[in-house]
């Protein structure tokens, strides 16, 4: 499990740092100001979820269990709420109206932060010293 967390974080750093990119040297040219500002949003916590998912891939003692959930919670999380606003921020380039996903972004917020509860509750009632 570890390897494909870290592995995941990896991905997600990557395609971070190449969404990032693209935002700020193409997106630019082709939606509003505030678009592009949504766009960046998304990257931001895409790369604050990939360095996250790094600790979790490194943190000594944490049950395999905990893992596996806080993994599945943040991955999911990502994928709705970054991914979503991606496309919401593209959505005037686009021929489909991706304001009807708009949905799952609150969603993936969600997932995130029970991520971010789940661990620390799990690191809480844990014996690490």
């Amino acid at each position: 499990m570890k390897k494909t967390i870290l592995i995941t974080a990896c991905i997600f750093g990557f395609l971070a740092v190449g969404l990032g990119a693209f935002g700020a040297h193409g997106l630019e040219k082709l939606v509003p100001p505030d678009a592009v500002t949504t766009f960046e949003t998304g990257v931001r916590y895409q790369m604050y979820h990939a360095f996250f998912l790094f600790i979790l891939g490194l943190l000594p003692g944490l049950s395999p269990k905990a893992q596996r959930i806080t993994y599945w919670l943040t991955l999911i999380g990502v994928v709705f709420f970054s991914f979503s606003i991606y496309l919401l921020a593209i959505n005037s380039i686009t021929a489909f109206d991706f304001t009807t996903i708009g949905f799952i972004t609150p969603i993936g917020g969600t997932l995130l932060l029970a991520a971010w509860g789940f661990l620390g509750f799990q690191i809480y009632t844990s014996t690490l010293k």
